[in-house]
């Protein structure tokens, strides 16, 4: 019997560890993989290529970057408007299909213009040329605008219903979202880079080809296995009444019977009624017309004010006050690391322990969530976030610091159009030595000799400055989490996708608000007040958060403390409540 026993416990465990890789729960997670892997590899890639193609000039990654951002602050309500008004399941479909067939698109145009470029450069005097790279640009966008609307109605829509009222398991269903984006960060640019160097940029471009293809009719099975798990997907919030639906049936009948009452008061004919009625009609007609051209207007205009009147409105500016910032691992970072003397390989090293801190803010967001609720976890990632910054703000001040505020950043500003070297040009180096040794480094403007690698000072400023990066990223992913569940727990159904999309628009207006300050102070010795700006931005960020958390849990113990005094006589198990609320908030 005993044998018997552990036999069906065995198989008991089998089964249920099987059955996991079968529930929708799962499939989000590998859907979402799959999706995320081939956006990373894209993003990396087709800058580097546009790099390549313009022969190692920044102009096309700009335009790029300055067209994707612009398309998604102007579009972003209207995408998500577009998803509550579509049923889930042919978002999810369309998005999926138009971003990956998109990056195909211009895998194949890249790979042309790599195998053709000397005769595209020939024809029309180059127009031909210059149109393929727009066209390129053109269609990346739209894949971007793709995967926005893909991002939208997966992670914060279709996780939402998978976890149905069970708020836990949504933070871990988010936290774990979150760690395969970080983990999907560090090692498909890394994949993709080395098949282009052991290979070619054709074939790099061709595998992201091939990857989009297979991963499009993966995923596509995949959405439609989570869809018929999940029954409560095919159910969504209607946008219009019945009432509504019916008045543009009956407003022809409506017209005509107000139109008899007033003629037969004023004893009109019936011709002079029918003119009339017909007048009404041309001009409802033109007023419908009217009405769609300045429709995607409207939804825009909606669309911002359904985001500011939200309950978490300050929470969401928060958490967008956070992308007003030069202390992140992109390029501009990366630049001025290598100003001061820091290797490739040990920036690569760098980023992973940046990964590292994302994926722990996501193990400490669950923790902190359990233990003390979804707010004050809010409240506790933003103190430590702010805390780790800090240590940047020393390393402003601290020996290697090429902090010179003696210099002006105008000069520099103005030596770029004069074709003289600055600091992004050095964003992306290449494998040539002069465009390294034209950097600016530190406090000097002497060069290191042919052969020589540049040795600042003191490696202190930087190593403190990077400590501080790679430190708030904890609490940094603890608090995009916080603030993406409580929009999703706290923003209606039939409003979810319009306020994310407008909360992805406010996010690249900070991120692009950013780039423009650094555009403004190119030079080194300016990165010190970047920096302080940068974190003042954050601080902003954190105090909006405490504006909403203050009246949030205010709310709470006030709402509380009045039942406990109603009801307290009868039942002193309502002197629980604020306990009650405050973990479950």
């Amino acid at each position: 019997m005993e044998k018997s026993e552990i036999r069906a416990s065995k198989k008991g465990c089998c089964a249920s560890f099987l059955g996991y890789f079968k529930t929708a729960r799962f499939l989000i997670y590998l859907c979402h993989g799959l999706s995320t892997w081939g956006d990373r590899m894209w993003h990396f890639a087709v800058s580097v290529f546009l790099v390549d193609l313009y022969g190692n000039n920044l102009l096309l990654t700009a335009v790029y970057g300055l067209v994707v951002a612009g398309s998604v602050l102007l579009l972003g309500a209207i995408i998500g408007d577009w998803v509550d008004k579509t049923s889930r399941l042919k978002v999810a479909q369309i998005s999926l299909i138009v971003q990956n067939v998109s990056v195909i698109i211009c895998g194949i145009i890249l790979m042309m213009v790599y195998l053709f470029k000397p005769f595209l450069s020939t024809m029309f005097h180059g127009w031909l040329l210059t149109g393929c790279y727009i066209l390129v640009i053109s269609i990346a966008n739209i894949a971007n605008l793709a995967s926005t609307a893909m991002g939208i109605t997966i992670q914060r829509d279709w996780i939402v219903v998978v976890a149905g009222e069970d708020r836990s398991k949504l933070a871990d269903m988010n936290a774990t979202v979150r760690r395969i984006d970080q983990v999907s960060n560090i090692l498909a640019p890394m994949a993709v880079g080395q098949i282009m160097t052991f290979g070619s940029a054709m074939v790099g471009c061709g595998f992201i080809s091939g990857w989009n293809l297979c991963s499009m009719f993966l995923e596509y099975y995949l959405l439609l296995k989570i869809y018929q798990r999940t029954p409560a997907l095919a159910i969504k919030a209607s946008q219009k009444s019945d009432e509504q639906e019916m008045k543009p049936l009956n407003k022809l009948k409506d017209i005509e019977s107000d139109q008899t009452k007033i003629g037969e008061k004023t004893g009109q004919s019936l011709e002079g009624i029918h003119l009339m009625n017909v007048k009404a009609i041309k001009q409802e007609k033109k007023q419908q017309c009217g009405d769609k051209i300045l429709e995607p207007f409207y939804t825009l205009r909606n669309g911002w004010v359904a985001y500011y009147n939200q309950p978490v409105f300050w929470a969401g500016m928060g958490l967008a006050f956070l992308y007003m910032t030069v202390l992140g691992f992109d390029c501009i970072t990366t630049g001025y690391a290598y100003t001061q003397g820091l290797s490739g390989s040990f920036l690569s090293l760098l980023m992973g322990a940046s990964a590292v801190a994302g994926i722990l803010g996501t193990i400490a967001f669950t923790f902190i969530r359990r233990k003390c609720g979804l707010i004050r976890a809010g409240f506790i990632s933003g103190v430590t976030q702010f805390t780790c910054l800090i240590l940047c703000i020393i390393a402003v001040f601290m020996p290697g610091s090429p902090l010179d505020l003696s210099v002006s950043p105008f000069t520099e500003l103005a030596s770029a159009y004069l074709g003289t070297n600055t600091l992004v040009e050095t964003v992306l180096p290449t494998s040539e030595p002069q465009h390294i040794t034209t950097i600016r480094y530190g406090n000097s403007t002497t060069e290191p000799a042919d052969g020589e690698e540049f040795q600042p000072e003191s490696y202190l400023s930087i190593g403190l400055l990077f400590a501080g990066i790679i430190a708030a990223r904890i609490g940094l992913w603890s608090f995009d989490l916080t603030v993406t569940q409580l929009i999703q727990e706290n923003v209606d159904e039939s409003e979810r996708g319009k306020v994310n999309g407008v909360q992805n628009s406010m996010n690249y207006l900070l991120d692009l608000m950013h780039f423009i300050m650094v555009i403004l102070a190119p030079n080194p010795e300016a990165f010190g007040v970047l920096v302080i700006i940068s974190i003042s931005f954050v601080a902003m960020g954190h105090m909006m958060y405490f504006k909403y958390a203050y009246k949030s849990l205010g709310s709470q113990l006030f709402a509380c403390s009045s039942k406990d005094s109603t009801s307290q006589a009868t039942n002193p198990k309502t002197a629980e409540c604020v306990s009650v609320s405050t973990s479950n908030d």
